[in-house]
């Protein structure tokens, strides 16, 4: 059986994690994973269906609802347009994400853009395309005054930092004081300018907040959420006009790294939203969504061979291809993101054996470079895997290039159960045959060299005369 640890727990294994046992191994013996491609994501299509099912089933009593899936999670065009057909919408946060959302196939009246830095260029485009726009400041609604053409199809919104607080990982917290988003809801004058933003304003009907993410308990998600169903209705009734017709309330429900339970889920979310603010879901507004780790992480792993291992100091380490360009996030902030480990022989399938403390390292140049220390694992060995869980959103999909190491390759999967597997998808299904569907081919070293300038490897070095 897979054995995982977490760092949540210290002394020992967790309970085994069979659920992509099978995957891990028809990767292997079909050559998706091994030594000419050390590296590598995959992706759960049904789990990511499953997901969506479930996100809906949560609010499935609620008058109107847009759910949109944040790009940034997870951009790559097949995987958006996997979501599309699930019917999701897109919320995208730049023009390289809008492009995306476009090429997916998401019609524009399901994306939203949000970006604190917005350029001209970039309103105009998301105006003539009729996508939702968030300002993010007062300045921006002046500068969306200016652009705005009447015709347009977007609906225009204005964010506010409800100012609620951060949750355990400060970089994640998007409603504290001083937060880089939205309008400070509480600053002095802030709550009546932005009411007089929406007098001045009648093409102005949405307000959009999101509190934070990993690490965000769901009280403070829902108390930020509340304080924004507030503002809507004091700007409704002093304007006299139901002016605030829509809320977008984001997303950022956590996700659960500790094992393989789904917890919080969408369920859990609804109720504590429905705790703090029981009128948001009476119909008076229609609501936007903008989930993206809790669709994805636990739909995707990382697979990469182990190259070499070593003792040093009196400690094992195993040296891999899946380090911080592919899990920058774990490298950079261990604590807050730590990663359940699988590990695997050179065949695929799950190993055993008296366990070994060891650190899973990666293969970039620098010291830092470590997905896990001192893990109880069975002892590694060159040629095995090891499979970095939950990461299905925000690691293999936006990969850093530090070190000028290739993009991996990321795999869609689908595991077909037959009478003698069983149907269900909790595992009990997962004996059948996998079949992998190509989302991102590897990098090559040719695109690298392109990527880095080659084609103008000339320009710094010519001569006058």
């Amino acid at each position: 059986m897979t054995q995982t640890t977490s760092a949540h727990h210290q002394g020992g294994t967790e309970p085994p994690a069979a659920r992509f046992d099978a995957v891990v191994r028809a990767a292997v013996g079909q050559g998706l994973l091994g030594e000419g491609c050390p590296v590598a994501g995959f992706i759960d299509t049904e789990g990511v269906r499953a997901s969506v099912d479930a996100l809906h089933d949560a609010f499935a009593a609620t008058p109107e609802v847009l759910h949109t899936f944040a790009a940034k999670a997870c951009s790559l065009v097949p995987v958006l347009r996997l979501l599309a057909d699930c019917g999701m919408g897109c919320e995208v946060a730049s023009p390289g994400e809008l492009r995306l959302a476009v090429e997916a196939g998401f019609a524009a009246s399901r994306v939203v853009l949000d970006s604190p830095a917005k350029t001209r260029e970039e309103i105009r485009l998301a105006l003539a395309l009729g996508v939702a726009v968030n300002a993010d400041s007062l300045d921006e609604l002046r500068r969306i005054d200016a652009l705005r053409n009447p015709g347009t199809a977007s609906v225009l919104g204005l964010r506010v930092n409800p100012q609620v607080g951060g949750g355990s990982i400060g970089p994640m917290s998007t409603a504290t004081d001083t937060s880089k988003f939205g309008v400070a809801l509480r600053d002095p004058g802030a709550r009546e300018a932005i009411v007089e933003a929406f007098r001045e304003r009648p093409w102005l009907t949405r307000l959009h907040t999101h509190v934070g993410s990993q690490g965000c308990p769901l009280e403070l998600i829902a108390d930020g959420v509340a304080r924004t169903y507030e503002l809507a209705e004091e700007i409704n009734a002093t304007l006299g006009v139901r002016r605030v017709t829509s809320l977008d309330i984001g997303g950022g429900l956590p996700v659960n790294f500790a094992d393989e339970s789904v917890r919080p889920g969408y369920a859990d979310y609804v109720a504590a939203l429905t705790a703090a603010a029981p009128g948001l879901f009476s119909g008076r507004y229609s609501l936007v969504t903008e989930f993206g780790r809790s669709l994805l992480a636990k739909n995707g792993f990382i697979g990469a061979r182990v190259e070499y291992t070593k003792d040093a100091g009196g400690r094992r380490i195993a040296l891999t291809h899946a380090g911080a360009q592919t899990a920058t996030r774990t490298v950079l902030m261990p604590d807050a993101w730590p990663l359940r480990i699988g590990v695997f022989g050179p065949d695929g399938t799950p190993k055993t054996g008296p366990s070994l403390a060891q650190d899973i390292a990666g293969p970039c140049c620098f010291a830092g470079d470590v997905v896990a220390y001192g893990r109880e694992l069975p002892e590694l060995a060159e040629d095995d895997v090891v499979v970095l869980y939950d990461t299905g959103a925000y690691y293999f999909s936006t990969p850093w290039a530090y070190n000028s190491l290739p993009r991996p390759a990321v795999y869609g999967f689908r595991t077909v159960a037959g009478p003698e597997h069983g149907a269900g998808h909790d595992g009990a299904g997962h004996d059948g045959p996998v079949t992998f569907a190509t989302v991102r081919d590897a990098q090559s070293l040719d695109d690298i060299a392109a990527e880095s300038g080659l084609a103008h490897a000339d320009a710094l070095i010519g001569r006058d005369g």
